[in-house]
């Protein structure tokens, strides 16, 4: 196992892959945010970001979403600073009440779907009227978990890579990466 250091941290950002540049992820979140509006401006939502990785993406998002919301935030995580994912381990349920509520979750990445899934599921047996997704990345493969194979509102898909920047992370870190990067397969 390859020790953590700042050293190989900037190793791996730098040898990664671009695959989206800030400028393309700004102007699909400003799709999402037109989307979302359309579809949610007059339910009065609660919009939950998925800790550690929604929070940019939720943030960014949230400012294009111009009508009345409350926010809250729950963090569940399958891969805990890893590479690979393992057991959902709830760290943080948020503690708003969605009886009845419109309920937006929104996540930095649908990779197999067993976080999302969970999420909705959960959602639901607290009560609320509706549950809705939106991811800022769909990874394309067949390993998704039934029965979330998509999310309510998608702002880029890429191939089965490990990827890195906008919230979405390489052993914690590399979270403020203000890009989509692909890092090479030797360091997963």
């Amino acid at each position: 196992m390859t020790t953590v250091t700042t050293n190989f941290i900037n190793e791996v950002w730098q040898t990664a892959e671009c695959l989206y540049s800030e400028e393309q992820v700004e102007n699909i979140i400003d799709v999402m945010g037109k989307q979302v509006t359309e579809r949610l401006k007059d339910s009065n939502p609660i919009v939950i970001s998925v800790m550690n990785g929604g929070m940019i993406f939720t943030g960014k998002l949230m400012l294009r979403m111009q009508f009345p919301l409350e926010l809250s935030y729950i963090h569940a995580s399958r891969y805990n600073n890893q590479t690979t994912g393992s057991d959902l381990q709830w760290k943080y349920k948020q503690l708003q009440n969605v009886e009845g509520r419109t309920v937006l979750i929104v996540d930095d990445i649908l990779d197999e779907g067993k976080t999302l899934a969970a999420l909705i599921e959960y959602f639901k047996q607290e009560g609320a009227s509706k549950v809705y997704s939106a991811v800022l990345v769909n990874k394309k493969h067949d390993r998704k978990a039934a029965p979330v194979s998509t999310a309510d509102f998608i702002g880029l898909e890429t191939e089965d890579k490990y990827l890195f920047g906008y919230g979405l992370d390489y052993k914690g870190y590399l979270r403020n990466a203000n890009g989509i990067y692909a890092i090479l397969n030797k360091y997963i």
